[in-house]
């Protein structure tokens, strides 16, 4: 399809390159497609692959022209980074990067049991092939009652956090049956 639109840029995220699970290898879209080369700008940097997410360090790479362009809008819009931050990056970059494959077994691992607990309390979600994140679908909790007595009738139109994990957990299984909670990234002192 990009191949058809020759006017087409694309922005290549690729901060999960090292997050990846089950054996999966990592390419790049200019890799996969070379043809899309000189219109691919991949993003990257050392907060997920390294656990750096503080040090708000990334870089990119890209056609030329691009590259000259967003150097000088930088230039004039922030500051570098620090020196600290980059000797930082710098190690982790260059350094021993036997870590990224045993955090990615770790993670790999805490993916494996969060998924089961999700699905053992009637909740749906299949394992993601890489990254933190997972998505969980709540339509098997639909009908059911809360540890107060409500029953779940639509999810349409709840607010984040309105019904939890531990909610769902109950519903389907009995209070805390399966230990899990919900983070709504809303303070508890709202």
């Amino acid at each position: 399809m990009l191949l058809r639109h020759p006017r087409v840029a694309v922005v290549a995220d690729d901060l999960y390159e090292h997050v990846i699970f089950d054996g999966r290898e990592f390419a790049t879209i200019a890799a996969v497609e070379p043809g899309l080369r000189d219109r691919v700008l991949t993003v990257n940097g050392v907060s997920k692959a390294y656990s750096m997410m503080g040090w708000r360090l990334g870089y990119a790479a890209g056609p030329r022209a691009l590259m000259g362009a967003m150097a000088r809008i930088q230039s004039h819009t922030s500051s570098c980074p620090s020196s600290i931050s980059q000797a930082a990056a710098l190690a982790a970059l260059a350094g021993p990067q036997d870590l990224l494959r045993e955090r990615a077994l770790a993670l790999t691992a805490r993916r494996d049991m969060t998924v089961e607990l999700l699905n053992r309390a009637g909740l749906s979600c299949m394992p993601p092939q890489g990254t933190f994140y997972l998505l969980a679908s709540c339509a098997g909790v639909l009908g059911t009652i809360t540890p107060d007595g409500q029953p779940i009738e639509s999810l349409e139109g709840a607010e984040a956090g309105d019904i939890s994990a531990d909610d769902a957990s109950a519903a389907a299984h009995g209070e805390g049956a399966a230990g899990v909670e919900d983070v709504t990234g809303e303070s508890d002192d709202e």
